[in-house]
């Protein structure tokens, strides 16, 4: 979306519409030498990338964003319910050798552990779970509870919030993943998950769409 991206056509259509808009499509195509059928798809793109608008028996008209204004107000509608996957849970009495089973069989480096009422309890790491296993206890008999991470140490985010904010509690906080949480009466239930991978799926996802 930067303007370097544009093409040579779409800079001349720019550079006309900045300094005679509002003005229709088949005065900027005449202004060119050009059909208007020919430069459909360029106004197509310039429109839908936000450089023009354009408002019916009016024409285009140049909005005044550069490409990093239009990015920042594209970043600032995406919002974590958009792009949160499946949280994987383990209750809080599973053992420490269950909890690095389940982590390996699901493929993520963090556990949400929850409490008897599927509530947030704590957050399980690989390096807690890396750190418990270079210990002399026996594993099987040693439950998450007692290595993992509990509130209020706990970085949450919320379906609503902004996922630019959550991308920055991430890099913050140092950590991998965070929850979606809901509030109940008995707590934060576990609805969803942000990691670093749903950062980049959204930032590709951007890319793309421009």
């Amino acid at each position: 979306m930067r303007d370097l991206e544009l093409n040579k056509r779409q800079d001349q259509i720019l550079q006309i519409v900045k300094e005679n808009g509002p003005i229709t499509g088949e005065n900027i195509a005449e202004k060119l030498n050009l059909t208007r059928a020919t430069l459909r798809p360029d106004l197509a793109i310039l429109t839908m990338a936000g450089f023009l608008d354009a408002r019916p028996r009016v024409g285009y008209f140049y909005t005044g964003k550069s490409g990093d204004q239009l990015l920042s107000e594209k970043l600032q509608k995406i919002m974590v319910s958009d792009y949160q996957s499946r949280p994987v849970v383990v209750n809080e009495n599973v053992s420490v050798y269950d909890a690095i089973v389940t982590m390996f069989l699901e493929d993520v480096g963090t556990l949400f552990v929850v409490d008897e009422k599927s509530i947030l309890a704590g957050v399980l790491s690989r390096k807690d779970l890396l750190r418990a296993s270079l210990g002399k206890q026996e594993l099987t008999a040693l439950p998450v509870n007692i290595i993992m991470t509990r509130m209020p140490n706990i970085t949450v985010c919320r379906k609503e919030d902004l996922l630019t904010d959550v991308a920055k509690k991430l890099i913050d906080r140092q950590i991998d993943a965070i929850p979606v949480i809901k509030e109940t009466e008995a707590g934060f239930e576990v609805i969803g998950r942000i990691t670093k991978t749903s950062i980049t799926r959204a930032f590709v996802s951007l890319g793309n769409a421009e």
